[in-house]
């Protein structure tokens, strides 16, 4: 993980690429390293005025496409022109105008206190009802303490390991082919170890694009665009864009990009529903349960994967993005071409890609799709995220198998938090949701799997039953 031409008002819909306008005058890449004073200086004069009280409900007012206020540490900014130029996307910042965004800034910036500096040229008020519940306190308090001890610090030797597995088995899935020759046998055990790379090196970028291997934000960003596009041919400003507005807003219809795909899939409960009542779609959605085998997993990376990759470079203009890519395709046929021809070369990159489909699939949706998807509740950000969002028990294989996305929880929560910390973290999440009555899910791998095919049935059921109410 929205508002865009390519999904219905209405819709509520499941996990797929498309690339929504950012809106006017959007920047041309998500996340790009723009010096902040180069963008906050020249918004000065158009925000600069005598600070005064403000209500929440005055800022709640100004949440439009031309008029954004934005509540940061009980201090009002208006962010309208600086939107179009936020290095984080101009939807991840729209998605929370009229709102209080304190613990989502806080989440996404490694460094807030050298960003805030610059905030003051945007700043117009203080809070005039401050307001803090008591989860929100807890919650703060503990993340200053998980910072003081050091939970948002990497290790290098975590991921000199993690990078060391995977430039190993991509050598070892070339010398297979090219000491053994080409045969059933030694493709499908080149295209496993392949499968293996990728994925591991899907849940790599990931890292790098939260911002959670290196001490400093520029660090991530370029090895982002290097690992995502040279070992992945991937844009690295495509998933920021579609991925921090999934972190700002998981599961909320309109604002998460991660439940679209208008006409395909209905997730929930509330809009299979409304769906069913207006009669919405085209699909049998009381089957999706069934055709989500034959779409989802197989298709979602060989096809859409590289639809929406190369349409964003295009309407985005991401060269560099771009060039990274070439060079993984230049890798690709240089090494492959000689031992099997260039269509096979290209071939077996696209089973690759089938196989590593499945894997992703299967993981990245577990953990969103049987929780609730609803418009926007205004919840603050632990009880949004704990809505949204479950475990999978912990464990070795568990852990290396999803990139540790198991704790989705503790990653949502912590954005930035390195993966290998999330366990040590995770008790003492669950003892803050006890205490306030929040839901902590946790269950085993299968079982989460299974829990994709049960909320699909269930909700194509609601959808079917809504439908003959009319």
């Amino acid at each position: 993980m929205s508002d865009t031409a390519m999904m219905p008002p209405h819709a509520g819909a499941a996990t797929g690429p498309h690339v929504p306008d950012e809106g006017p005058n959007p920047v041309a890449t998500a996340h790009k390293d723009i010096p902040l004073e180069d963008i906050a200086s020249p918004l000065a004069n158009a925000t600069s005025r005598t600070p005064r009280l403000i209500t929440r409900e005055e800022v709640s007012n100004h949440n439009t496409k031309t008029d954004k206020w934005l509540i940061l540490h009980n201090k009002v900014y208006d962010v309208t022109r600086f939107a179009t130029r936020h290095p984080g996307g101009y939807k991840v910042i729209s998605h929370y105008a009229g709102e209080d965004g304190t613990d989502a800034w806080d989440a996404f910036h490694i460094h807030p206190e050298r960003v805030q500096k610059y905030m003051h040229a945007l700043y117009i008020g203080d809070v005039a009802d401050p307001s803090e519940s008591e989860l929100q306190r807890d919650f703060r308090e503990l993340r200053s303490a998980l910072d003081k001890a050091g939970m948002f610090k990497a290790s290098p030797l975590f991921y000199l390991l993690q990078i060391g597995h995977i430039v190993g088995l991509e050598i070892l899935a070339y010398l297979v082919l090219a000491n053994f020759g080409v045969s059933v046998n030694t493709v499908l055990v080149s295209a496993a170890l392949l499968t293996v790379v990728q994925a591991q090196a899907g849940w790599h970028q990931h890292d790098l694009g939260h911002l959670s291997v290196f001490p400093e934000a520029s660090w991530n960003h370029y090895m982002h665009k290097f690992v995502i596009g040279v070992t992945k041919a991937a844009s690295a400003d495509w998933w920021n864009h579609r991925h921090n507005q999934h972190h700002a807003k998981p599961n909320v219809v309109m604002k998460d990009p991660d439940i679209t795909i208008p006409y395909l899939f209905l997730f929930g409960e509330k809009m299979p529903y409304l769906w069913g009542l207006k009669k919405r779609g085209k699909m049998p959605y009381n089957w999706q349960h069934v055709y989500f085998f034959l779409t989802f997993p197989p298709l979602l990376l060989p096809l859409y994967f590289h639809y929406e990759n190369i349409y964003f470079a295009i309407k985005k203009r991401t060269y560099l993005d771009v060039l990274c890519t070439v060079i993984f395709f230049i890798k690709l046929f240089y090494l492959y071409t000689p031992i099997m021809g260039a269509g096979w070369a290209f071939a077996f990159y696209m089973f690759v890609r089938f196989l590593e489909s499945h894997w992703f699939v299967w993981v990245t949706q577990m953990n969103h799709i049987p929780m609730e998807v609803d418009k926007e509740a205004g919840r603050d950000w632990v009880s949004m995220q704990l809505a949204a969002t479950c475990n999978v028990d912990g464990g070795y294989f568990n852990d290396w198998f999803t990139g540790h996305l198991n704790y989705q929880i503790e990653h949502h929560l912590f954005p930035t938090m390195p993966r290998h910390n999330y366990h040590k973290v995770a008790p003492l999440v669950q003892s803050l949701c006890r205490k306030h009555g929040l839901e902590y899910q946790s269950k085993p791998l299968l079982t989460a799997f299974a829990d994709i095919i049960h909320s699909l049935k269930k909700s194509g059921e609601i959808w079917l039953e809504a439908y003959n109410l009319t």
